[in-house]
């Protein structure tokens, strides 16, 4: 690479009701933090319903928008999230390329559970270098650098699904969180010290395509939770079910917020006693927060995560309702829970510290300086 030049990174990752928003949102983070060191990203998404294009433009980003989806695209049965792409791969790839438009990017970063090393392969000569961001582990990959930001995941997870010389980044250690995380993190774990039991957090995903919120709205209404308590539930500005809830926070007997599109969520994270929340991304901010937290499984592929995430002690899982109930009443309301709040918050911030991002941003950047 010329080091005079300006680096160009490519994303290829999408989000919708279905797929959520959390690929798209880590790609993002990945990508201001690329920015600061002066280089250039460009996403490549196609749009679906509740894609996120517009947010990726108003962050100062370009932002391509593929094809709309095949009508009655029928997916393959390889990989399990084929269906998520809404076109063939072949296809996808074709219109990465001219997305390109001819240019060859430094980096191409490909965070897309419907895509594997086919089509890593097929866009090998117009990237210097491709990076997949992976949870599943359960497809190759043809990629000069992996990261899987899980709990418990280990480089040996994908033995037989990467090349020799792929580079792996695994663990929760590597998780792309934004600078507002490690400015926020000191005073969060500060506020653990004596938990107030007061402020609770319900964030389940920018898509909460099933309102996931909604059903644990529910299940406090018919709780014996303390009137004086505070619920923030922060969603999405795609989400479906948005005007729903923000009619049924009205009803609620604690005082109720809904807020959407936040950019303080580390705030927001800091000053919450507790949360209820999806076993996505998300899971790593409240890690780096120290946030105690009650894990709504939102899909099957969280469900390894979340397990991860209460055997270490840093969480809790709710299956339905009435163990969500439980949890909160045991830990907001009955009086020998202070304790058990600091023991998970000291459990939960020792998964990582913030400094992912920059971490990947050195890797990404170290052959172009």
């Amino acid at each position: 690479m010329n080091a005079l030049a300006q680096p160009h990174i490519a994303f290829r990752t999408d989000a919708s009701l279905q797929i959520g928003t959390g690929h798209v949102m880590r790609c993002l983070t990945l990508a201001d933090a690329l920015r600061a060191r002066g280089a250039q990203s460009t996403f490549i998404c196609r749009p679906h319903t509740g894609h996120l294009l517009n947010m990726i433009r108003q962050r100062g980003h370009t932002a391509t928008a593929l094809a709309a989806a095949d009508d009655g695209f029928t997916a393959p049965s390889f990989p399990a999230h084929a269906q998520w792409l809404g076109t063939d791969w072949a296809k996808d790839a074709e219109q990465t390329r001219q997305a390109l438009g001819g240019q060859v990017a430094d980096w191409l970063v490909v965070d897309h559970y419907a895509l594997a090393h086919q089509w890593e392969q097929a866009l090998r000569p117009h990237s210097r270098r491709i990076m997949a961001i992976d949870d599943l582990a359960d497809r190759p990959h043809d990629c000069d650098l992996l990261l899987d930001q899980n709990l418990g995941r280990q480089a040996q997870d994908y033995a037989g699904l990467l090349s020799g010389k792929t580079l792996t980044l695994t663990g929760p250690a590597y998780a792309l969180l934004r600078p507002e995380f490690a400015q926020w993190r000191e005073h969060s774990l500060q506020n653990r010290n004596e938990p107030q039991r007061k402020n609770l957090l319900i964030s389940m995903g920018g898509a909460d395509q099933h309102n996931a919120t909604g059903t644990v709205l529910d299940a406090i209404k018919s709780s014996n939770l303390p009137s004086d308590l505070r619920i923030t539930v922060v969603m999405g500005p795609t989400a479906p079910w948005l005007a729903q809830v923000q009619a049924q926070a009205a009803a609620m007997p604690q005082s109720t917020q809904v807020l959407d599109g936040v950019s303080n969520m580390a705030q927001l994270m800091a000053e919450s006693d507790l949360c209820i929340g999806a076993a996505g991304s998300s899971a790593w901010e409240r890690c780096a927060m120290g946030l105690p937290t009650v894990v709504w499984i939102m899909a099957a592929n969280q469900q390894k995560g979340a397990l991860a995430l209460q055997a270490h002690g840093a969480a809790v899982i709710a299956a339905d309702s009435s163990q969500l109930t439980h949890h909160l009443t045991t830990l907001l309301v009955d009086d020998q829970t202070s304790l058990s709040l600091r023991k998970m918050s000291h459990q939960a911030s020792i998964l990582t510290a913030s400094d992912g991002t920059a971490q990947v941003v050195e890797l990404l950047l170290a052959s172009h300086d």
